[in-house]
């Protein structure tokens, strides 16, 4: 079992015409390139034993999308463990904000493998909002547990 961590926050809005929309980001890189179904991910980092996870998540929200977390009332959404092992906890928050204002964080990586050539590469090349039916088959499998809790919570609260 893997003792990595990641923490991450789950942004919704209520809209007029379509209810709760959720966002979420569709991996940077050349591995996600072509792919949708199962490349988006909701924003998440690892984070070391001696950070709080609600600082991680707010950090990796700012380093993935250039933008701070919105303010308000934190729901938390609880955690899962990942195919590879790692444990993912997720808070949600309602918030709003433009697609167009992301500038995303960047990594490196060796690509073409084994070329010797080093390449930045977006983190998130894209975000977008989606009602949790439409997000649900974007996300990697393991996140989209957050998406039932959250609904589960908002559907509670009403």
């Amino acid at each position: 079992m893997s003792d990595k961590r990641s923490a991450g926050l789950l942004v919704f809005r209520h809209t007029a015409g379509r209810g709760v929309e959720v966002l979420i980001g569709h991996m940077g890189g050349p591995f996600w390139a072509s792919r949708e179904r199962e490349a988006w991910s909701i924003p998440k980092g690892e984070y070391e034993p001696d950070e709080a996870p609600e600082a991680a998540a707010r950090r990796e929200f700012l380093e993935e999308l250039g933008l701070p977390a919105p303010e308000g009332v934190w729901i938390d959404l609880g955690e899962s463990r990942q195919r590879n092992g790692k444990l993912v906890t997720v808070w949600a928050v309602e918030g709003d904000l433009d697609p167009g204002a992301v500038v995303p964080g960047t990594f490196t990586m060796e690509w073409p493998p084994r070329s010797g050539n080093h390449q930045d590469f977006p983190e998130i090349d894209r975000v977008g909002w989606f009602i949790p039916e439409e997000a649900a088959p974007l996300l990697v499998t393991g996140q989209r547990v957050f998406l039932e809790r959250l609904t589960e919570h908002l559907g509670a609260a009403a």
